[in-house]
């Protein structure tokens, strides 16, 4: 994908330069949904930065001053719907960097890759996430109970979540863009 610039951010593809970093947010994954991609070793890391790079559908998000992994977003495409999400590294939470990002990243899908409808599924438990969809202007529209299980309990059985979907139209995004409330970034 060509480089999404923002004001203080870089949306790119990976790159295996990017293992330290995207270990440092995978080798403990905060939210549950991203158990999945825990990292064990940096040996992990550099096959994942590796494996990353080769799709558009992963997102390196960076800091714009000094070239550093600070997160990432997916885009899955489902003919003119894409499922997307987002995963950040703590130590960078509450500066307004993942908003920025899915901004960015929902105006490429909506005007470039001419979408239709975007949507993501977060935990019931997700606070942040949920807050985060809320001011892309995204709608919940169900709450799925005992959805998905990420992890077990002592017995071995599966601990299942209440996932919600959250979702958002392109005519509905065009909408907040034209009153002021999306800013637009540069493709670079």
């Amino acid at each position: 994908m060509d480089a999404i610039e923002t004001n203080r951010l870089v949306l790119r593809n990976f790159r295996a330069g990017d293992a330290a970093d995207l270990f440092a947010y995978l080798h403990a994954p905060r939210a549950s949904c991203f158990l999945s991609m825990k990292l064990d070793d940096m040996a992990a890391a550099e096959a994942d930065a590796i494996a990353r790079s080769q799709s558009d559908e992963h997102i390196a998000v960076c800091l714009k001053a000094t070239g550093r992994l600070v997160g990432d977003l997916f885009a899955m495409p489902e003919a003119d719907t894409f499922s997307v999400g987002w995963n950040f590294n703590g130590d960078y939470a509450g500066q307004g960097f993942a908003s920025e990002a899915a901004r960015a990243l929902f105006d490429h899908l909506f005007t470039v890759r001419d979408a239709r409808r975007l949507y993501a599924y977060v935990e019931d438990h997700n606070v942040a996430s949920q807050r985060l969809c809320e001011r892309l202007g995204m709608r919940q529209e169900g709450l799925f109970k005992e959805f998905v299980s990420f992890t077990t309990d002592r017995n071995g059985d599966p601990v299942y979540e209440n996932t919600m979907q959250f979702a958002i139209l392109r005519r509905e995004w065009q909408e907040q863009h034209s009153a002021g409330h999306i800013e637009s970034w540069a493709i670079i």
